[in-house]
């Protein structure tokens, strides 16, 4: 098993080369750069342009070296714990990272445990108790999770508090509480809002594990082993647990390679919405901006969460599923 996971080690740290590689040429393929938008801006709203200053911050910022040269310079700071500077908001990428990295990762993680947790127990529920009212119940809430987009059942859930209390939960905490340091209140504050956005986040997924873990248990459980086991006299708990649902939960374990940037990156949209200072929006405008090492920076760290996933998942499925370590 040790040699196993060594072996995933050397494959994630040589594929996040070759992703880094890879995401800053393709972020570096639309013509121009962040001076030329920074330009078009500046025309759009009627100002006056000095070139010497336009050819000045272009050598400031290293922008008329080769893309080669640009890209050993970022993966350099990198590893050095420098991530760059972000042209659009001028500051250090690090700063901007750090600020949004936190809310990001506990909205993710509230999120991904919220879908797991209960994914995994209607859905073993509902393949136990076949064709049930509460399994009918769980084939709705299903169809509702997969078929309502996240958006758009975050401005329904909004609507619908503002409606009923007059309040507004958007964001990440209210408008009072902005420029107040941390404290017993804020954090309250924060509670009533985070419950929104790791709903919205995890009913989607879990929607897709339960129909994933219930198809499964359904076929694993009318197996012959599962009839033999249970005729030798087996208690059938322990049939249950040891057996069946042990390789049903292999695709249910290895959706955790994409769970963790889906719910980074694909979250987006939703970020808007509900007006949450995460990754997806600062994403987002980097891209439009063509801010080249915030954007470089944050292409990287969503590829560190996928092979983090990735490399999670194999263990997982590796614990599980004995033949895939001695294959």
């Amino acid at each position: 098993m040790i040699m196993y996971i060594l072996r995933r080690l050397i494959n994630a740290f040589i594929t996040l080369l070759i992703i880094s590689i890879i995401s800053f040429a393709i972020i570096q393929l639309p013509p121009g750069d962040f001076l030329t938008s920074y330009i078009a801006q500046l025309r759009v709203s009627g100002e006056d342009i000095d070139l010497a200053t336009v050819e000045a911050l272009r050598k400031q910022y290293g922008l008329d070296k080769p893309i080669y040269v640009q890209y050993l310079k970022w993966i350099w700071g990198i590893l050095h714990g420098d991530f760059g500077y972000s042209f659009s908001w001028k500051k250090p990428v690090n700063e901007l990272l750090w600020n949004r990295l936190g809310i990001t990762v506990l909205v993710a993680a509230l999120s991904l445990a919220f879908s797991w947790c209960f994914g995994f127990i209607i859905g073993m529920y509902s393949a136990v108790h076949p064709y049930s009212i509460g399994d009918y119940f769980a084939t709705v809430l299903g169809y509702i999770g997969l078929a309502v987009p996240n958006f758009l059942l975050a401005l329904i859930l909004l609507w619908g508090i503002y409606v009923l209390t007059g309040e507004n939960l958007s964001g990440l905490y209210s408008i009072k509480y902005l420029s107040i340091p941390m404290n017993f209140e804020k954090f309250l504050d924060i509670l009533k809002h985070l419950w929104i956005p790791v709903l919205v986040l995890g009913t989607s997924g879990m929607a897709g594990l339960i129909r994933t873990l219930r198809a499964n248990l359904l076929d694993e459980l009318h197996k012959p082993y599962v009839e033999a086991a249970l005729s030798k006299g087996l208690p059938e708990n322990k049939v249950f647990w040891k057996y069946p649902l042990r390789i049903a939960m292999i695709p249910f374990i290895s959706t955790v390679g994409w769970s963790l940037p889906w719910i980074f990156s694909g979250a987006t949209i939703t970020a808007i919405v509900l007006n949450l200072p995460s990754v997806g929006p600062l994403l987002l405008n980097a891209l439009k901006n063509q801010d080249m090492y915030l954007a470089g920076s944050l292409v990287m760290f969503l590829s560190f969460f996928t092979v983090i996933g990735t490399l999670i998942s194999d263990i997982l499925l590796a614990w599980v599923d004995p033949r895939i370590r001695f294959e």
